[in-house]
């Protein structure tokens, strides 16, 4: 049985000549939280909308908890929690009532539902204040309620942090990752704050112009966007050259004519030099420098950083 509880094949979506999603390709593994990142507009949206049957994807496979989702909705979507777009809570109406309402909707019986999704996001049941009153940071937090309280293994949120305040988005963060690590549910979760994802995620997909560019643990994305050395030599290709063959170092790249790039942290930059020296090359610049997620992910979209 596969590890994947949500995993694309191909998955593409055109709106007459404009194409939002692109032959996209995730995997989304179970008991982890995969934080989709991207600008506004990268096709987040879109893609959970298709996960979630929202939208008939133009090409491409959906497969949910392991099985295709076309066909199969009334097995899987009852198994799924979302938080798309804000629900259509009734502001006359208290947190409690609302969910009410939404349990007998869904066939839930019993208090015990609602006491128990209330509990994971810190709200009061039976509370007297009216949903009118809340404040976005509340109202966000009775949707998590809302995406819970049928107890569903999966969970896809699109921006659940959006517009919260730095104590709410704390919060947010710890009601989220407690509902990965206590209550074992699998989490997609889209963001455009890097900052987010960084501290969120266990696994990162990096979405931009609907394309899926890359797709990795956030370990080995740190791992990538570590310490690195930058030698600007007269002839790159030969000092690459020299330090593979004569020190072994095989992290070694040249990015161009005259720049090289090294992520073997066990390189002695001094034996370096002198061995780019010894052979006859002019070395004006050696440098140890360190990047962040912001430097790769502009690297990786070739262009402008995110929030």
């Amino acid at each position: 049985m596969s590890d994947y509880v949500i995993e694309t094949c191909g998955l593409t979506k055109k709106y007459g000549e404009q194409i939002s999603v692109s032959d996209l390709s995730m995997h989304v593994r179970k008991g982890r939280i995969y934080g989709l990142l991207g600008r506004n507009g990268a096709g987040k949206t879109t893609t959970m909308r298709m996960l979630l049957g929202l939208t008939m994807p133009t090409s491409g496979e959906v497969k949910i908890l392991g099985r295709p989702l076309h066909g199969n909705e009334k097995n899987i979507l009852p198994r799924t929690g979302s938080l798309i777009e804000s629900p259509g809570f009734y502001p006359n109406l208290t947190g409690t009532e609302n969910l009410e309402i939404f349990a007998r909707l869904r066939g839930l019986k019993g208090s015990k539902y609602i006491r128990d999704a209330l509990e994971v996001v810190n709200l009061p049941y039976r509370d007297k204040k009216l949903f009118s009153q809340y404040s976005l940071g509340m109202k966000q937090r009775l949707a998590i309620a809302l995406a819970v309280m049928h107890n569903p293994e999966l969970l896809i949120l699109d921006e659940p942090i959006n517009g919260l305040d730095p104590i709410g988005i704390a919060e947010m963060r710890g009601f989220i990752r407690g509902l990965c690590d206590d209550a074992g549910k699998t989490i997609l979760i889209s963001s455009h704050i890097l900052s987010e994802i960084s501290l969120l995620a266990d696994d990162v997909g990096i979405i931009d112009h609907g394309v899926l560019l890359e797709e990795e643990s956030l370990e080995k994305l740190e791992a990538k966007n570590g310490k690195y050395f930058r030698f600007t030599v007269s002839n790159a290709p030969l000092a690459a050259n020299l330090l593979q063959s004569r020190l072994g170092i095989q992290r070694v790249k040249a990015d161009n004519a005259h720049e090289l790039t090294v992520r073997d942290l066990h390189l002695d930059a001094g034996a370096a030099v002198r061995l780019f020296v010894d052979a006859g090359l002019s070395v004006s610049d050696a440098h140890l420098y360190e990047n962040t997620l912001e430097d790769y992910f502009k690297q990786v979209t070739g262009g402008e950083g995110i929030a």
